[in-house]
């Protein structure tokens, strides 16, 4: 529940000095009701349901609450700034409708009250926005004169416990103006709430569109992975089909000679070399006219050797008819 703060400086009541002229033990903070009519025209209610709410809230509390100089503790501390206490409230009580505090000085607090360097005191408390009445004491303050200015913090609306630092940052993280109201302010929370546990839920089910089980996908990188080794393996026999084709056909033709049948296999490894092999094919010589019919032991007609078999004749020495006879028996 969220609550106008109020720093009520026209409701100021003047400190009665103890019999011994020092600092009273209990002050009075609130005048009875059930209207509560500041000099400046302001009004709060405090009938009875209200004087048993601030009682009951300082109760919840189980906290000393601070009497400071000036509301330092609403004006200074949210800032940084010091706001030391003057006194310190340590109990409530209701005395004819009025209220009543127990207050403990500190040294310095009490001595500047028995030297009248201040001689009034200002509640501060929280009241319904709605109905104006008074449902939380919050502090009090130590004023030199009871017609101060009004302040800025009069206006100012925010739940019971949270600084003004607090609201700032709350606010600028969603993107809200300092001064929203509760309700804007839990719809944007839940709004954000609501879009976090959408994305967690996205993240639980992803969507089939963009994501697939790991199951299925081992499943589909096998069978590809299968595919394509099929795929290479009958790549690899097509051309293996292909390079004994050519190989058998350029024996046949006489392009090529039997123990050439390595060199010429390792050169046909892959597409390219095999198009290189049926290239050199189509452009090389007969290496030895076919033989068969031919008396045996005839020597060759017409030879014409390549360039490997006429090294091989100019290292040993033979003439080509005689390297052609011989290859020609070789093969």
């Amino acid at each position: 529940m969220s609550y106008v703060r109020s720093l009520p400086v026209a409701l100021c009541f003047e400190i009665a000095p103890s019999a011994d002229g020092g600092a009273p033990s209990r002050v009075q903070l609130l005048p009875a009701g059930p209207q509560l009519v500041g000099r400046d025209g302001r009004s709060w209610l405090f009938d009875a349901s209200a004087v048993d709410a601030v009682l009951a809230a300082f109760e919840r509390g189980k906290v000393d609450l601070p009497i400071d100089r000036c509301h330092a503790t609403q004006l200074r501390a949210p800032s940084g700034e010091e706001a030391p206490a003057a006194a310190w409230i340590t109990g409530l009580q209701a005395i004819n409708g009025e209220l009543w505090a127990d207050v403990s000085w500190t040294d310095r607090g009490g001595q500047q009250v028995a030297a009248r360097e201040y001689r009034y005191l200002s509640p501060v408390f929280d009241f319904d926005p709605q109905t104006k009445r008074v449902m939380r004491l919050v502090s009090a303050g130590l004023v030199p004169q009871p017609n101060l200015p009004l302040q800025a913090l009069n206006h100012e609306e925010f739940p019971m416990s949270r600084s003004t630092a607090l609201v700032a940052a709350i606010t600028g993280a969603l993107g809200l103006a300092a001064d929203a109201a509760d309700d804007a302010v839990a719809s944007a929370i839940t709004g954000l709430k609501g879009a976090h546990e959408q994305a967690l839920n996205s993240e639980r089910q992803p969507s089939l569109e963009r994501y697939v089980p790991r199951a299925d996908y081992d499943q589909l990188l096998a069978r590809a992975t299968n595919a394509e080794q099929a795929l290479s393996d009958h790549s690899k026999a097509a051309l293996k089909a292909r390079v004994d084709t050519a190989i058998e056909a350029a024996l046949r033709d006489r392009k090529i000679a039997r123990p050439s049948e390595g060199y010429y296999r390792a050169m046909c490894a892959d597409e390219s070399g095999l198009g290189q092999f049926l290239a050199f094919v189509a452009s090389a010589p007969v290496i030895a006219p076919d033989t068969a019919g031919a008396p045996a032991g005839a020597p060759a007609v017409g030879t014409a050797l390549n360039a490997e078999q006429q090294e091989v004749a100019r290292l040993l020495g033979l003439s080509a008819a005689d390297a052609a006879t011989r290859f020609a028996k070789e093969a």
